[in-house]
């Protein structure tokens, strides 16, 4: 299987909400524009396509000098443990450089996969949570 890596390629808001589906992320995916204005504009957006399907996605919010948020980083179910989903984070470091910080919050149920990663738990974040 081949599998095609794309910077900064537009995402149809549809495939988007198949891949959160798929993946097992909670997004909001019953709201179609609100996915849509989540990937108007992302700063920094790496994708990983087979056969011309979207199959995963790193979406991240960066000022490319000190610090990189991580904010979605989703791979089809199908797709998964095939090395995608450390590839994009590889990708998105290799982009940002060793200068920046790369930050996520992780969802309960991916808190074990991220150290594999390299990711530092960090004891020191704090959050104000969205309402819906």
């Amino acid at each position: 299987m081949s599998v095609e890596y794309r910077h900064n390629f537009p995402l149809d808001p549809t495939d988007v909400v198949r891949v959160f589906d798929q993946s097992g992320i909670k997004r909001p995916t019953g709201n179609l524009p609100r996915i849509a204005r989540m990937f108007a504009a992302p700063c920094l957006l790496l994708s990983a396509w087979v056969d011309g399907e979207l199959v995963g996605l790193a979406r991240s919010l960066t000022d490319h000098a000190y610090c990189c948020y991580l904010s979605d980083l989703a791979v089809d179910k199908q797709y998964q443990g095939l090395g995608i989903g450390k590839e994009l984070v590889r990708r998105t470091q290799a982009i940002i450089g060793d200068e920046v910080s790369l930050i996520l919050l992780s969802a309960p149920d991916a808190m074990a996969y991220y150290p594999a990663l390299g990711f530092e738990a960090a004891a020191n974040a704090y959050v104000i949570r969205r309402t819906h």
